[in-house]
């Protein structure tokens, strides 16, 4: 069976596209993941392990209001981070992680408290972000258990933008094709 991150590999050399990853509580095994794949370097731009809470902010550009209300552990906080390290790394898609692997609570969230978080390429016609998602996970298990099903998490996220993106130029083509109906 393929990994997520050999899929996200292929599907992203095909296309001619890259990604970058912003990390909290996977702290470097997303990035780790993806780049376990031969020819990672063809689509793989790069990593921010921003643990800190400040880093996020200043590395990432995560609005600081907000993790001074909220905290690390937000899905607002995933989002911009992910759009941050698109950004930063000139990537065509971003992808983060924030939550609580535990063994503490944190932010006032429950240790298994995971946001996952795509920022996709922008669309050339409008200059709006394609395939911006969040979701948040709900995750048991030990310290480890939870940071490994954020990664996996996070690469089957980003699996699904890219299948729905696909799915969603397919039609808009299909449309043009057949006369616009």
């Amino acid at each position: 069976m393929r990994s997520p991150a050999t899929d996200v590999v292929r599907l992203l050399t095909v296309r001619g596209e890259t990604v970058a990853v912003a990390e909290s509580l996977t702290g470097g095994l997303v990035a780790a993941e993806i780049t376990s794949v031969p020819g990672a370097s063809k689509v793989f731009r790069g990593s921010v392990t921003a643990y800190a809470t400040e880093l996020k902010h200043r590395l990432l550009g995560v609005d600081a209001t907000l993790l001074a209300e909220r905290g690390a552990v937000d899905p607002q906080v995933a989002a911009q981070m992910a759009a941050g390290v698109r950004k930063a790394l000139g990537a065509d898609w971003g992808i983060a992680t924030t939550g609580v692997a535990g063994p503490d609570p944190q932010d006032g969230q429950p240790v298994g408290t995971v946001f996952v978080a795509v920022d996709g390429p922008l669309a050339p016609e409008t200059g709006a972000t394609r395939g911006g998602k969040t979701t948040a996970l709900r995750l048991n298990g030990d310290r480890a258990e939870i940071r490994r099903e954020s990664v996996r998490s996070v690469l089957a996220l980003l699996l699904k933008q890219i299948a729905d993106e696909q799915t969603g130029n397919e039609r808009a083509q299909d449309t043009e094709r057949n006369g616009g109906f």
